[in-house]
């Protein structure tokens, strides 16, 4: 048949706790969508974190991610850690998309922030071989092999610890609107 090809689909893999999604995550959403050569993003929130990190509940990251992200054409926020259950694993949900997606070609969209947990994630070397990464610097973050600071320095971390303390006007800066209206609705991270 003339005109068809079988081109590979290349998909940018951005897992995480998202918890909460704020604007470093929409922006490297944002940047690897324009700058690198991959067709779509998949955004894969944490359903049960490895290292045990409290997170709010799953369905409510999961529409922070979709209010937060999934507005932009190329962007899909994936359930596929809750359909396999249990502890959250890259490597497992990697080669799970792989068996069900061979028409796929994945990179690891990560910033550079979690190039030094890369040794403490179950077989980052099969991780690596599946979707090699794609790193993206971040302000703040001086690790080996990290590359050139692109991303803004703001980390969940902060951003829960500006929730608790209510300083609303400075999280409008940081965290998407809709995420905020999301978080204060709920009573998240409170």
């Amino acid at each position: 048949m003339s005109g068809v090809t079988n081109r590979m689909v290349r998909v940018a893999f951005f897992g995480g706790s998202f918890n909460p999604p704020h604007v470093a995550h929409v922006l490297a959403v944002a940047y690897a969508l324009t700058t690198q050569e991959i067709d779509r993003v998949l955004v894969v929130p944490t359903f049960r974190h490895p290292f045990a990190k409290p997170l709010a509940p799953y369905a409510d990251r999961v529409e922070m991610c979709e209010r937060a992200m999934a507005w932009m054409p190329g962007v899909e926020i994936s359930r596929v850690e809750e359909e396999l259950g249990g502890e959250s694993k890259t490597l497992r949900t990697l080669e799970h998309l792989k068996a069900a997606h061979p028409d796929w070609s994945m990179r690891l969209l990560m910033g550079a922030d979690l190039l030094a947990e890369a040794p403490r994630w179950f077989r980052f070397d099969a991780v690596q071989a599946i979707a090699p990464p794609m790193v993206l610097g971040r302000c703040g973050v001086d690790t080996k092999d990290a590359p050139p600071p692109i991303l803004p320095a703001i980390s969940s971390t902060d951003v829960r610890t500006k929730i608790a303390a209510q300083a609303w006007d400075e999280l409008a800066a940081y965290v998407p609107r809709e995420v905020i209206a999301i978080i204060r609705a709920r009573g998240l991270y409170a």
